[in-house]
């Protein structure tokens, strides 16, 4: 058997150490990235619907106004 695939260094150890430092830091990121993305997606969700509303009531506005003018007209 082969004994040397098992042997590690103490430079293999700090290499190691230093890139699950950076994996953990790097998942901290990405989570407060993804919680600030959630946020503006949820603020982005509740504007669109706020819009749709407003444009909905404009456009009923809009109709009852052509309906009178039409019926002007008629009249």
């Amino acid at each position: 058997m082969d004994s040397d695939k098992n042997v590690y260094t103490e430079d293999d150890l700090r290499l190691l150490e230093q890139r699950i430092d950076e994996l953990i830091d790097t998942v901290g990121l990405l989570k407060n990235e993804n919680t600030s993305l959630r946020q503006k997606k949820d603020k982005l969700v509740t504007e669109r619907s706020q819009l749709i509303e407003k444009t909905e009531m404009a456009r009923s506005r809009l109709e009852a106004m052509i309906s009178r003018l039409r019926s002007l007209e008629l009249g």
